[in-house]
């Protein structure tokens, strides 16, 4: 094992380099982010590396002042890489391909700078960004951080209802929106929607700048509130970027999912520049003269972090892809993208290639296309079995690699890295080591240490390094609260999983992803894993639903592939068999049901607490980002096949804008 107790990983089985700094990230921070604090440029040197003396509202590179769009695109003008692509605007929704050249981006952040500067827009104001995934979203971010104001991205699939909460917590200055959104057959009214959302807010901003996508749709402005983008440009004179401090607040961005209490998780500028681009090379591999798609939206943090930010940063090629990997038009479209545009790395979400596998498992629509320019695929987000892992390696045949982070830490907590040399072929299931700053340990609810591969809380022993959230905005002590009250000294993830012999990090599930089962704690994740082996099954979801005598059991929803000769009783008990065999019959693994599709979000994650809800006859209120509500009627059935939901009212869901 390692000398010191701060590092626990043995010392013989990994890189030695990782190792290296992996234990000097711990052991010596204030040394190891100096020196990589120099990866990004600073108008002012920072003063002090760590400032821990108000835990745990940690400060790295006090004193320093730097700006986000200087780094991201001044920067490279001035090292004479003006006509470098910057951005790869890819839309099969409206039949087009931009490029645009960081010469190009640096004059449109230029104009929309100057403009939202004489509309007032000054170092410390809020911008609401409301926007589709189009180049001009990222323009609007980074002219905002070009004049030192906070941005806060809104999902643009975001009902009325759920974007005034955003904006009367925010309280903007202006909101820069677009008319309109895009979905396959259908046209959403942005700027319908924003003007429904103002009417209800508390909150009146100065005025909307609104971008219009004239090929699509063009919208009627108001004529007191809005003002049209392309008028705004020639109000202003170009602006030079304004030194920030280290950590002042780059930009806003509200939790999914939030209640009563807006989750706003606020990211400091310095700390998070110098992560991004250290990830971009240690954990993706990625050079700075190659393509990187990351397959999200800017309303996530994923978009913020590696469409946005990560990609500019470092200088490389950032693909936007506005479209499904299905249905606009066809399941062809992450190959040809991949082929067309020369990616050498793709991030996305297991969903995605869940989706590709039920549509076209035998990949026959990728055939025609050449993928030799990918050297690998990541995936975060969720939970990717082992079924789904295979196919997307027997199709791409490049490593896939999982990590684990959150929105609160803004990049990756575990991963398994490129640029550090770990083994391509980690342990099943592992989202991978701990990454350089982060001290993860496992805990039980007393807060003692679990052993070696027992199942437990993951939390994060603090400081925590740069790049994490530095509070919730506008709220100190719910931020306290939340995040360290439980576990004194750490961060509390709310994931549970466990660590093995040589270091690796498993995240099997959010804790309340647990199912308790007469007092043995079962991953839904591995009931879920044990179930899509299964060749008939292409998609499944495991959730917890009461038993007088084990207090919990799981149940099943599933898939079954559409072409499967046998019938549902049949899978269902081969499901369950299995289970049997390969979990063993601690599981009390007993209910399984199939259905024609299961509730998920836009950003792919599946509504595992709203299914075991909807079984218990609770009420369910499904959040507006969720991709389709009609799945319910056929969850119904399926539940009351198996006893369940015999008395459950009909989910309600937020107005949703994109149903309309």
């Amino acid at each position: 094992m390692g000398s010191s107790n701060v590092c626990d990983l043995p010392d013989d089985v990994h890189d030695p380099i990782y190792m290296d700094c992996y234990r000097r990230s711990l052991e010596n921070p204030e040394e190891f982010w100096d020196e990589l604090g120099r990866l990004v440029d600073w108008f002012k040197p920072w003063d002090t590396v760590l400032d821990n003396s108000n835990a745990p509202f940690t400060k790295w590179y006090s004193g320093g002042y730097l700006n986000a769009c200087y780094n991201a695109v001044d920067r490279h003008i001035l090292a004479g890489k003006g006509t470098k692509v910057a951005l790869i605007h890819d839309s099969p929704l409206t039949n087009t391909i931009r490029h645009v050249t960081y010469q190009e981006l640096y004059d449109k952040i230029n104009k929309l700078a100057g403009g939202i500067a004489s509309l007032g827009v000054k170092r410390g104001d809020k911008v609401v960004i409301y926007m589709p995934l189009i180049p001009e979203a990222i323009v609007a971010m980074l002219a905002t951080a070009r004049l030192g104001a906070i941005h806060s991205v809104v999902f643009g699939g975001f009902a009325a209802n759920e974007l005034c909460t955003r904006i009367e917590h925010a309280k903007p200055k202006i909101i820069i929106a677009a008319n309109c959104g895009v979905e396959p057959g259908k046209i959403i009214p942005y700027l319908d929607i924003l003007h429904n959302a103002l009417c209800i807010s508390k909150w009146k901003p100065t005025c909307n700048v609104i971008f219009q996508r004239s090929k699509i749709l063009t919208s009627t402005l108001k004529e007191k509130t809005d003002l049209d983008w392309d008028v705004l440009q020639v109000l202003g004179e170009p602006v030079d970027c304004v030194p920030v401090e280290a950590n002042d607040p780059l930009y806003i961005l509200y939790t999914s999912g939030t209640t009563d209490k807006p989750k706003g998780v606020q990211r400091p500028i310095g700390g998070h520049l110098v992560i991004l681009m250290y990830t971009m090379k240690m954990i993706y591999g990625v050079n700075p003269d190659e393509v990187w798609w990351g397959a999200s939206d800017l309303g996530w943090v994923v978009g913020h972090s590696y469409i946005c930010y990560g990609p500019l940063l470092y200088g490389a090629t950032s693909v936007m892809y506005e479209g499904k990997p299905d249905r606009t038009p066809d399941a062809e479209q992450y190959y040809r993208i991949i082929e067309q545009h020369r990616v050498v790395s793709l991030f996305s979400v297991p969903t995605a290639f869940r989706v590709l596998r039920r549509t076209d498992p035998d990949c026959e629509c990728g055939k025609k296309y050449s993928l030799k320019s990918l050297r690998s695929i990541f995936i975060a987000g969720e939970h990717c079995d082992l079924e789904t892992k295979g196919w997307i390696e027997k199709t791409f045949k490049v490593p896939v690699l999982n990590n684990w982070w959150q929105t609160e830490t803004g990049s990756a907590v575990t991963a398994t890295c490129m640029g550090f040399k770990h083994s391509l072929n980690p342990p099943k299931f592992t989202t991978g080591l701990p990454f350089v700053g982060y001290n993860i340990k496992i805990l039980q609810p007393d807060g003692t240490e679990c052993q070696t591969s027992k199942l437990g809380r993951i939390v994060l022993k603090l400081p925590l390094p740069p790049g994490n959230m530095s509070t919730l905005y506008g709220n100190n002590e719910l931020y306290k609260k939340i995040y360290f009250s439980k576990y004194p000294g750490y961060y509390d993830t709310m994931d549970a999983g466990y660590k093995d012999e040589n270091g690796y990090i498993y995240v099997t599930a959010r804790d309340d992803d647990i199912i308790n089962v007469a007092g043995h704690r079962i991953s839904t994740s591995s009931l879920e894993d044990a179930v899509l082996r299964h060749p008939d099954v292409m998609d499944a979801a495991v959730f917890g639903v009461p038993e007088p005598t084990k207090g919990q059991v799981p149940l099943c929803l599933f898939v079954p592939r559409a072409e499967c000769a046998k019938s549902n009783v049949k899978v269902a008990a081969e499901i369950i068999q299995n289970i049997r065999n390969i979990v063993g019959p601690i599981a009390s693994f007993r209910l399984a049901a199939p259905v024609h599709g299961l509730p998920r979000t836009r950003s792919g994650k599946t509504m595992r607490k709203a299914l075991a809800d909807f079984a218990k006859n609770e009420l369910v209120v499904l959040p507006a980002t969720i991709e389709d509500p009609s799945v319910f009627k056929d969850v119904r059935r399926a539940l009351q096949s198996l006893g369940y939901a015999l008395n459950t009212p009909e989910p309600i869901t937020e107005k949703n804008d994109l149903n309309q």
